[in-house]
């Protein structure tokens, strides 16, 4: 089993490479060559999901990859009015064009051999919406809709597609985005049901069991894994 993990350099991408380690040949891709060589994987692309991909294509058809795992992703926060065109060209570009391209180029080594697994990281806020987080929200919710109609497409070859969306994780991305918020990390901790953060490793755990053989029959499905945030307050 190959498995690509987009984003691996830190946080909950780092996280499921580590976790995904014992079950087959991990390949990582991330902008940090450093912290990819770290990751102790099998190989890795250094890899700007928002510029060109074209090595990262050429990496996922030379080295067969049947779990590709899209976690890679970008957040702003922002009223749409006051965004730059290109910040908005660079959130779709590397949170959906991206992963939509790098999955195409996977379907064909896994409609070969009938079995696949693509996984989407996407964010609990493309299922419920965030107020100036609308570019990343909209692209997250962008990723349940691909994951919807891919999984049609692919069922037939025992390819399944799932998205999951993490509400607040306790990574770098995760507390920056607070920072960059009007609400304090207590406010918002407030409103979470479970009054906690979720770890990186309960979304690697999450994929680990997506993978196996006893998920097979989950396809097309929008997974939240967020402390009861998307249930309300």
């Amino acid at each position: 089993m190959n498995i690509l993990v987009t984003g691996a350099s830190k946080g909950i991408g780092n996280a499921i490479a580590k976790e995904l380690q014992n079950i087959g040949e991990i390949f990582v891709t991330g902008r940090n060559e450093q912290a990819l060589a770290a990751c102790n994987a099998k190989g890795f692309c250094v890899c700007d999901l928002s510029k060109d991909i074209n090595d990262l294509v050429k990496f996922i058809e030379e080295n067969n990859i049947d779990v590709l795992i899209n976690n890679a992703g970008e957040y702003i926060y922002s009223s749409l009015d006051s965004m730059e065109t290109a910040d908005i060209q660079r959130l779709y570009q590397t949170n959906l064009i991206a992963p939509a391209y790098l999955i195409s180029k996977a379907i064909p080594h896994m409609k070969g051999q009938r079995w696949g697994r693509i996984i989407n990281i996407g964010s609990i806020s493309g299922v419920m919406g965030e107020a100036y987080a609308s570019i990343y929200s909209s692209s997250k919710a962008g990723l349940i809709g691909l994951t919807k109609a891919l999984a049609l497409e692919l069922a037939e070859y025992e390819i399944t597609v799932n998205t999951i969306n993490p509400g607040w994780v306790e990574t770098e991305l995760g507390m920056n985005s607070i920072e960059d918020s009007d609400f304090s990390r207590d406010e918002i901790l407030q409103c979470i049901p479970q009054k906690r953060f979720v770890k990186p490793e309960e979304v690697a755990k999450l994929c680990k069991y997506l993978i196996s053989s006893d998920a097979k029959g989950i396809t097309g499905q929008s997974i939240n894994i967020c402390a009861g945030l998307s249930v309300g307050i």
